[in-house]
């Protein structure tokens, strides 16, 4: 099992970057997928997750409307496009699949950083 991210980088506040996740080693259309984030000095905040089948996604108050999670089963990838970047969204970003059906099932990617400057 693997995941890999990928992305990530420095940007500017107001700017944006495209973020991706490319999974091998399971059946990917039966994992929710989940963005997850560790700001500097931070707990871990889950960002983003959309499931396996329907697409349906949801996301943390603080970056609804400006990032977009989307996910290409045939490509075993998921996505997160973020745009109008913050200096809080500074943080390493992390890829999580969890099992739509038994959640205790669930493998982490090794994190992409993602730096905002003022």
């Amino acid at each position: 099992v693997q995941l890999v991210e990928s992305g990530g980088g420095l940007v500017q506040s107001g700017g944006s970057l495209r973020l991706s996740c490319a999974a091998s080693g399971f059946t990917f259309s039966n994992y929710i997928m989940n963005w997850y984030r560790q700001p500097p000095g931070k707990e871990v905040e889950l960002v983003a997750y959309i499931s396996g089948s329907s697409g349906t996604s949801n996301y943390a108050d603080s970056v609804k409307g400006r990032f977009t999670i989307s996910r290409d089963n045939a490509k075993n990838t998921v996505y997160l496009e973020m745009n109008n970047l913050k200096p809080e969204d500074t943080a390493v970003y992390f890829c999580n699949a969890m099992n739509a059906y038994y959640s205790r099932l669930n493998f982490w990617g090794q994190g992409t950083q993602v730096t905002v400057s003022n």
